[in-house]
């Protein structure tokens, strides 16, 4: 619950405190004192769109702050913690949570939650869990269907809820079958092409059956072919130098004869220098047998290989070509076979998933027609409560039916929720979007929430001016209702109506003053004749008319009986 909020600068309210508590608290107040401000301060708090036209004028920014009493460690905690803030424990499982929100004359705003800057979202994720508002709006919103379905689906309790999470789970394995299925089978044509493609590819590459670096090989391989006679005179005249078939002395009989030179004499030294000698000897034979090698190979190689390397290589430059390099081309031959593979599995695939999308479309229908008869089921019952209700809401001859209808299938089902409104008897039930006057919605809507809330509890309601178009006995009932909603909810209801009013537990007064120049509001707490004077207000437009005074007495004793 909400116990305490701040106002300053918001509309013409220049500075105000609000100690609301638990119960039912009621505000009112003259006619442009800024009671609906208060409903404004609330929904800045709850991350509504700020307007920086609600900024009083010559003010430079309006704030709102607000201590809320939540469990220490609840889903709003939680989401708190989450966000960086934190609550202050206060002893029995319970915490303060303080939040704020301010906004500038330019438009330019800012939240707080648990002493730490956070998003706006952050205060609309908390209000989900703290708040139900309702004025004139969301009656509006329960002449939708959607607005009704959720309705009876609170009502409906845990039935409905486990039934709708079973609906909602076959609801997206069916869709995700069906999404896969119509993707796979819009591109069967594309996967087509692609499987043709990739196998022409897979064939060239087979058939060529490049090698690892066998590109750069061929190229060295040529680049000798091509200059082969060169090479050979180069080669045949080193081979000639060193193993002395010439007619000159070679290298290997120069090294051998300077080596005996050495041998002759005996000397540490020139023994070193002799046995190095050696050692050159039988390089320079190693080379002259290198020699002797490449010469046979260049001997053995011909203008038939040159054109046979050649023709190797333009086979590999196509891969190189259509794949980028030699080595993707050989990588594609495991990659695209694997892809191949799966799309040769095409067909598999299809009836496979056809299968798993109508196994489904099965349960996805098992699982529609338990939620519906859950619905249909709770929806009687809320009909029945409802029209109780209505009773002690100066309506005893009112009927309400909620019906439940085949509709379009959606994530939260296949139904089509309408309650409809007999508002006397006679008359054919009809939708409450057609069948109810402001007054009359406005009750049914009241009934609903004092119904539904007997079986899904809310922490806070909000009623804007909730009872308008109602008066008489109407009103008080309307007012004894919402004082009996206030034993298991905070209630808080923004009204003209001194019938209701009579029944808060707690009565804030929006007071207007002018001091000639600028109009400014504040809100005090009303007891005793105080209160008094504003419920003679309320009924009369005189404070201290005798007669509104005795009437006012007498409402606020009607409190006594909320209970019984």
């Amino acid at each position: 619950m909400i116990e305490e909020m701040r106002l300053r600068d918001l509309g013409v309210i220049a500075e105000a405190t609000l100690p609301i508590g638990p119960g039912f608290t009621a505000i009112t107040g003259e006619t442009g004192a800024g009671k609906t401000m208060v409903v404004t301060g609330l929904g800045l708090l709850l991350g509504q769109r700020a307007d920086s036209g609600a900024v009083r004028a010559g003010a430079s920014q309006a704030t709102v702050d607000g201590v809320w009493i939540v469990p220490e460690d609840g889903a709003v905690a939680a989401r708190v913690r989450e966000a960086g803030g934190d609550v202050e424990p206060i002893g029995g499982g319970r915490a303060e949570l303080y939040v704020g929100r301010s906004i500038s004359s330019e438009g330019r705003g800012r939240a707080s939650v648990g002493g730490r800057a956070a998003p706006a979202g952050v205060l609309a994720d908390l209000a989900d869990e703290l708040v139900v508002v309702h004025g004139q709006s969301d009656q509006l919103r329960l002449r939708s269907s959607a607005a009704q379905r959720d309705a009876l689906d609170r009502f409906g309790g845990q039935p409905v809820h486990v039934a709708r999470d079973a609906y909602r789970e076959a609801y997206e394995r069916w869709r995700s079958a069906d999404r896969e299925l119509s993707q796979l089978t819009d591109d069967r044509d594309a996967r087509a092409r692609e499987a043709d493609e990739l196998r022409a590819q897979l064939s060239e590459v087979e058939q060529a059956a490049p090698q690892p670096g066998e590109d750069a090989e061929l190229a060295a391989r040529a680049e000798r072919l091509a200059n082969a006679e060169e090479l050979r005179v180069a080669a045949a005249t080193a081979h000639d130098s060193l193993s002395g078939e010439g007619d000159e002395p070679d290298a290997g009989a120069l090294l051998a004869e300077a080596r005996r030179a050495l041998e002759r004499v005996h000397d540490p030294v020139l023994e070193d220098l002799s046995g190095q000698l050696a050692d050159l000897g039988y390089r320079v034979a190693d080379v002259a047998a290198a020699l002797a090698g490449y010469l046979a190979d260049l001997d053995e190689s011909g203008p038939h290989e040159l054109a046979a390397v050649e023709e190797r290589r333009a086979v590999l430059a196509g891969l190189v070509r259509a794949h980028g390099t030699l080595d993707a081309a050989i990588e594609l031959l495991d990659t695209g076979s694997e892809r191949l593979a799966e799309l040769d599995d095409d067909s598999d695939r299809i009836e496979r998933l056809t299968e798993e999308r109508d196994a489904a479309a099965s349960a996805l229908d098992e699982a529609a027609a338990v939620l519906t008869a859950a619905r249909a089921e709770a929806a009687e019952r809320l009909g029945a409560a409802v029209t109780t209700e209505l009773r002690e809401l100066a309506m005893p001859d009112a009927r309400v039916e909620v019906t439940v209808t085949p509709g379009p299938d959606s994530a939260s089902g296949r139904d089509d929720v309408a309650i409809l409104l007999a508002p006397h008897p006679g008359a054919e039930p009809r939708p409450v979007s057609r069948g109810a006057s402001g007054g009359e919605l406005s009750r049914v809507m009241l009934a609903i929430e004092v119904v539904i809330s007997a079986v899904d509890p809310v922490p806070t309601f909000v009623f804007d001016e909730v009872d308008a178009g109602i008066g008489g006995a109407a009103a008080i009932e309307v007012g004894r209702r919402l004082a009996r909603l206030a034993q298991s909810s905070q209630v808080i209801a923004v009204t003209h109506l001194a019938q209701v009013a009579a029944f808060a537990a707690n009565h804030l007064s929006v007071v207007k003053a002018n001091d000639g120049s600028v109009t400014a509001s504040d809100v005090r707490r009303l007891d005793g004749s105080d209160r008094e004077a504003e419920m003679a207000r309320l009924l009369s437009g005189m404070p201290d008319s005798d007669a509104a005074l005795t009437h006012a007495r007498e409402l606020l004793g009607l409190r006594a009986d909320v209970a019984d």
